[in-house]
């Protein structure tokens, strides 16, 4: 079992020579505290304390740990080079140093345990800083570490501010544009073999009223970690099912499929399969008429309940597709049990699928895979008639790229419809 620490730093230089003040927080993984049935934090700090003074490894610096609040620690280091770079170097030294005294095993109740460390450090000029702004850098420069992977060291810089300052701007102006509806979808369609449209995918787009259309791949990581990827996507399911249900009045485009787009955090919420039933009910749509994607990193996650919650949903009539196959590591035993509709081939196979003889096995592989389990597979990112014509040699049952369309408005939907045929 093990329990990682996570170490911001913040340094002052001043400009009397040799004092740098360092400011660490530790956090400990929750990992190992739920195995105990004793207070981790209090015996971690314990530890970390009686180890962290001679992290300095220099007869001029020393280090004087106390304890911050909840799992976390402060560290103060002094009588380090004056010279800012010097000074830098030394810290870099410390926190090395840091990393290896608590990466040595601790003895708790009766068994052993190791731990480590991802470290922030952040230099900073003597003057107006607080101690709530030196407190903050050290966490920013922490948080890139841990990103980092364990054990790493980073060194805050005033991007990381800036980009967390963007961030916190992005987020309050998603929240003022869902409140407002700024957010609108597009359509991409999907085509068989003989160019008839027989369904799309619905992507989420968002009309900044500064900033002009914004890119998801801007807006989508920020609605992830903040959490408003869950009313955005309850939004986006939501017109999907009114466009199903308008679209149902009419004998040629009623037949049209819709599908979204899942995020892990949307699927694996608690009320994810009750929102869906929920908003099919309130709109009326035809949930036979509703496909849900998946990516296959979902399955890392939590294999098992995402079978569950897939089956319940399909009780209901609503298909299922794995996209982006071929990216991730899905278990074929896993693959098997999914209840699919179809496979979705990654559009960097496609893309590449004429020049690279890899790309192109892949692609034969997941059509016959795809043939093997009777689902249908789409080609994503078809762009041209060679790859078109290529990819219906090799068997593939569904097309979408910009060699039919880009994403565009329903209007512009219906019209190809109309132009090419639906079925």
């Amino acid at each position: 079992m093990a329990a990682c620490c996570s170490t911001g730093w913040s340094m002052r230089w001043r400009r009397d020579p040799g004092i740098i003040r360092m400011a660490p927080c530790f956090s400990s993984t929750s990992t190992t505290s739920r195995t105990l049935t004793i207070r981790w934090d209090m015996i971690w700090a314990t530890c970390c304390c009686s180890r962290l003074p001679g992290a300095s490894g220099s007869r001029r610096a020393r280090s004087i740990p106390w304890h911050d609040w909840g799992d976390e620690f402060v560290l103060m280091a002094e009588g380090l080079a004056s010279k800012p770079g010097e000074a830098m170097h030394q810290a870099e030294l410390v926190a090395e140093k840091v990393i290896g005294l608590l990466a040595e095993p601790y003895l708790l109740p009766g068994r052993e345990y190791s731990g480590g460390a991802s470290i922030g450090v952040t230099l900073f000029s003597d003057g107006d800083d607080t101690v709530e702004e030196l407190l903050k850098r050290a966490d920013l420069a922490m948080y890139k570490a841990k990103s980092a992977g364990r054990n790493r060291v980073r060194f805050f810089n005033p991007q990381m501010q800036e980009e967390v300052t963007a961030r916190a701007n992005l987020e309050a102006d998603m929240r003022r544009g869902l409140r407002e509806r700024q957010f609108y979808v597009e359509f991409q369609p999907v085509v068989d073999a003989s160019g008839n449209v027989t369904g799309a995918e619905v992507l989420v787009r968002w009309r900044h009223p500064k900033k002009g259309v914004i890119s998801p791949a801007d807006f989508i990581p920020v609605a992830e970690a903040t959490g408003l990827i869950l009313p955005l996507g309850r939004w986006i399911l939501e017109s999907a099912c009114q466009q199903l249900v308008a679209w149902s009045r009419d004998p040629r485009l009623g037949r049209l499929k819709l599908a979204v787009n899942i995020s892990a955090s949307q699927f694996h919420h608690p009320e994810f399969v009750r929102d869906v039933i929920e908003v099919l009910a309130d709109t009326g749509a035809d949930p036979r008429l509703l496909e849900l994607e998946l990516t296959e990193s979902q399955l890392v996650e939590d294999a098992e309940a995402m079978i569950v919650n897939m089956n319940r949903l399909r009780d209901q009539g609503v298909r299922f597709s794995l996209d982006d196959f071929g990216t991730g590591y899905s278990s074929l035993s896993y693959l098997k049990r999914l209840p699919l509709d179809h496979l979705k081939i990654d559009q960097s196979f496609v893309r590449d699928l004429l020049v690279d003889p890899n790309d192109a096995a892949i692609v034969r592989t997941v059509i016959a895979l795809g043939r093997s389990l009777d689902l249908e597979v789409i080609a994503e990112g078809v762009e041209n008639d060679a790859q078109w014509q290529s990819l219906q040699a090799l068997g593939c049952d569904l097309y979408q790229g910009y060699l039919f369309s880009r994403p565009v408005a329903v209007e512009v939907l219906q019209q190809l419809c109309r132009q090419r045929g639906s079925d």
